[in-house]
């Protein structure tokens, strides 16, 4: 795959190293904010059409621009998104007379920088990447790890017990609920031989879509899956920012910008995750069609650059709904039960996985 790095690199390669490098690093960090701004804007917007839908809400379907009302069209309550955007940048921004101000500012950028560091590999299409790493999927996980550490900051230093207890919360989930995500990715790599996502979809281009591989895989896909919803905290797995309980967990004490690049990275780590799984286990940028091998010669216009880029999205936009369906579907679960779920059901399955796909390997 060309990488937008590879690219940058080529085109000011007669420049002034140091130059060449503040070029590549600054267009990265651009390009990389800009889909999370645009990710986050949309997002938000899908969500609330889509709570508004199973719940007859009358703000999101309503609220329009210029005056002009949507009802049930597209463009009804798009003019709320824009609203709350504007008021977040231009809220005051409150720190605690007794909180530690260093680290309480510093915990939201360390949590953005971990989504945008992670999204440095994650591919879009066959050559839309920013840096094509040949361990893409260690570096995901390793960068994707990087929001724990600001997570804890953010409590500690709110001088919060809430806040506190809530972000306990959310290093013990999000750690946990690493090992079996950790441990289904493993499986794909075990079989396709690869850590470099370019690799891995080549191996189902010239195979079959991981996700209907063997019947270890098809388990692995929803381990995964239902591991990421944990992982990003998101309902039912949303109990470190329990508003009944804990208020808005870690995130209490925070109002304005500051807030919002929590907002920003969590919709982020959804598109994440999505991605990676629609590459590693849904064929990532191949169409459906190729899958089932029906498409005609004349037909093959439907792959390519351009159409892995819709496919990719398409795949992750899907996820990305059943996760918001989740949301206004499945009650909160408790503390208990959330961490059963991962030491007594998905890691000892993921192991099992990991041990009966090898023997599925050998023997079929």
């Amino acid at each position: 795959m060309n990488s937008l790095v590879d690219i940058l690199l080529n085109s000011f390669s007669e420049m002034n190293s140091v130059l060449v490098l503040s070029v590549v690093l600054i267009t990265s960090g651009v390009v990389i904010f800009t889909i999370m701004a645009v990710n986050a804007l949309v997002a938000v917007y899908f969500e609330r059409k889509v709570s508004a839908f199973m719940q007859d809400r009358l703000g999101p379907m309503e609220v329009g621009l210029f005056g002009f009302k949507g009802g049930k069209k597209f463009w009804g309550g798009i003019g709320q998104t824009f609203a709350d955007a504007i008021k977040l940048l231009t809220k005051e921004d409150i720190l605690p007379k007794d909180a530690d101000r260093f680290l309480m500012i510093l915990a939201p950028f360390i949590i953005f920088t971990g989504a945008l560091l992670t999204f440095v590999a994650v591919p879009l299409a066959q050559n839309i990447v920013i840096s094509d790493f040949n361990i893409g999927i260690f570096y995901i996980v390793a960068m994707s790890s990087v929001g724990v550490i600001g997570v804890i900051l953010a409590g500690w230093s709110s001088n919060n017990k809430w806040s506190l207890y809530g972000a306990m919360r959310a290093a013990a989930q999000i750690i946990s609920y690493e090992i079996p995500i950790g441990l289904s990715l493993l499986l794909v790599v075990l079989v396709a031989g690869s850590l470099h996502l370019g690799d891995i979809v080549q191996w189902q281009a010239d195979n079959r879509w991981f996700i209907f591989h063997s019947p270890f895989t098809f388990l692995a896909f929803f381990i995964y899956y239902i591991s990421t919803i944990a992982e990003t905290n998101r309902t039912p797995f949303d109990i470190p920012e329990a508003e009944s309980e804990l208020v808005a967990g870690w995130m209490t004490e925070y109002s304005g910008f500051r807030w919002s690049l929590f907002f920003l990275s969590e919709y982020a780590n959804m598109l994440i995750v999505s991605i990676v799984a629609a590459i590693v286990f849904l064929g990532g940028w191949l169409s459906p069609l190729q899958m089932f091998n029906i498409l005609p010669e004349s037909w093959m216009f439907l792959d390519g650059p351009v159409m892995g880029f819709f496919w990719i999205m398409i795949k992750a936009v899907i996820l990305i709904f059943i996760m918001m369906w989740f949301r206004w579907t499945f009650p909160r679960l408790r503390v208990d039960q959330l961490m059963y779920l991962c030491w007594k059901v998905f890691i000892p399955f993921a192991l099992g996985n990991l041990f009966f796909v090898s023997l599925w390997e050998l023997l079929v």
